[in-house]
């Protein structure tokens, strides 16, 4: 019985087995086709703005280079292009370049547009990678005099030792771009990948776009270069495919130069518009020094504007705390508190607009960054003064003067304290008088009653030159009078 029965048990078990893998792999199909299908996620577009470099390294491609790197910054960028052509240029506006490129967060190109030499060079070093035009050149990045001569021994091996040691700095990780530089640098230094030689001593190295990518080593790596691309178009399609990107392209225009000069004599604008306003408010009406004083004033502003240093905001807190001065003026005449905080918005904008200020770094009132911002307004501050005095020595002997003064003396007295009783009798007998104001008031002048000036003030407000007036009031000073609607 027992062996009788034992195949078909075996068999049992064995479709028990069958059916239960079966229904294992049809919950597993079932379950599988249940699960959510992946979507790919959208590819992400590159913001990239391109900054021209052209010509001689100096003031004006450190403007450009430091407001195209802030419009990134604020822009959100993820990466900028440098387009180089430049034979090189000064050596500390190639450091204040190599410290404005370190503040962008994103990544930073090259792209050797012909040539990128000596200042040029360095600067390319500090990028992340180094693109090339087909007939691009880099390279002999020598130390020498503004003038091209050669600087004397001992210091051209101080300068050399602390180039190359910088260069070394930001280049780590980079390859062989460290020992590239520095064979740029120093035509004393030999310069071997294994046995091959790149450049023997007593000459400096150039590369061509194709020396700069032939590679070397295992594994091998470029020399120098990321790449050769026609354009800077090419260049970006070659790295981030096409529509992969969108792109904008800083303009330089003429202001540049412009700025260059205007921030050069910053302290003497400063100066000469503070004294035009200062004088403006000493004489009736509002007129050319008004004009002339808000327009200096707006150079200061355009100029650290184009220079990549201010942007807007301190522009409105200068006419907020110029609105303030004139309601203390106009409005509150007396209220000290108000034209003092007008005052100080005024000034603490001229000196933000004037500090290099970057829109990704919490805003430090640190001494470093306030320094020469507070030179320039002491030395406006200083010069304002001088002149002041100046005009305040010379001009009442001169034409000029009798241009800012009334031409016809007041016959009336002019003030009541200290005066005779009748004087005083006479300017109360005028309460309800009529008449016009013979210079602007704001708030004081002089009115012509009857054929007759008096000094004159209104309480609230301003009234110009010609209008009809009224007197409401007898002050120590003089009439208190207020315009006819």
């Amino acid at each position: 019985m027992l062996q009788t029965d034992m195949p078909g048990r075996i068999f049992q078990l064995l479709w028990w087995g069958l059916t239960l893998a079966l229904s294992t792999v049809a919950l597993r199909a079932e379950n599988a086709s249940l699960a959510p299908v992946p979507v790919a996620s959208p590819k992400k577009i590159v913001n990239v703005v391109v900054i021209p470099m052209r010509d001689q390294i100096g003031s004006p491609v450190l403007y450009i280079l430091r407001r195209g790197l802030k419009e990134a910054i604020d822009r959100k960028a993820d990466a900028v292009v440098l387009d180089m052509k430049t034979p090189g240029g000064a050596l500390d506006t190639t450091f204040e370049i190599m410290e404005a490129l370190a503040k962008f967060p994103g990544k930073t190109i090259t792209y050797v547009n012909t040539e990128a030499m000596s200042a040029g060079a360095f600067i390319s070093a500090t990028t992340e990678e180094i693109w090339f035009a087909p007939g691009g050149i880099i390279g002999a990045a020598a130390p020498v005099q503004s003038g091209g001569q050669e600087i004397d021994a001992t210091m051209k091996q101080k300068l050399i030792s602390y180039l190359t040691a910088r260069v070394r700095a930001v280049s780590e990780g980079k390859g062989y771009r460290g020992q590239v530089v520095s064979a740029m640098i120093d035509a004393d230094e030999e310069f071997r990948i294994g046995k091959k030689l790149i450049k023997g001593k007593g000459k400096l190295l150039s590369l061509t776009a194709t020396e700069a990518m032939a590679t070397y080593g295992t594994p091998p790596q470029a020399l120098l270069g990321a790449g050769i691309a026609k354009t800077v178009d090419e260049l970006l399609a070659k790295k981030y495919g096409e529509g992969g990107y969108v792109v904008k392209k800083l303009e330089v225009t003429w202001s540049e130069q412009v700025a260059v000069w205007l921030n050069a004599i910053s302290p003497i604008l400063l100066g000469l518009g503070l004294l035009a306003l200062f004088i403006e408010f000493k004489t009736p009406g509002f007129g050319f020094f008004g004009i002339a004083g808000i327009a200096l004033l707006a150079l200061v502003f355009l100029s650290s504007y184009v220079a990549g240093l201010s942007g807007h905001e301190p522009v409105l807190v200068f006419a907020l705390g110029g609105l303030l001065v004139m309601v203390e003026l106009f409005f509150f005449p007396g209220v000290v508190v108000v034209a003092l905080t007008g005052l100080a918005l005024m000034m603490g904008a001229l000196v933000y607009a004037m500090a290099d200020v970057w829109p990704n770094e919490p805003l430090t009132f640190s001494g470093e960054l306030f320094v020469q911002p507070l030179i320039s307004l002491g030395l406006g501050l200083v010069t304002a003064v001088g002149l002041g005095l100046l005009v305040a020595r010379l001009l009442p002997k001169g034409w000029f003067f009798s241009r800012l003064t009334v031409a016809e003396t007041a016959t009336a007295a002019a003030q009541v304290a200290g005066g005779a009783p009748e004087a005083a009798a006479e300017l109360a007998s005028l309460v309800g008088a009529r008449g016009v104001a013979a210079t602007g008031l704001f708030p004081s002048g002089q009115v012509e009653i009857a054929g007759r000036r008096y000094e004159a003030r209104v309480a609230v407000g301003t009234v110009p030159a010609g209008a009809t007036i009224v007197v409401v009031g007898v002050s120590d000073f003089g009439l208190i009078v207020e315009a006819v609607a």
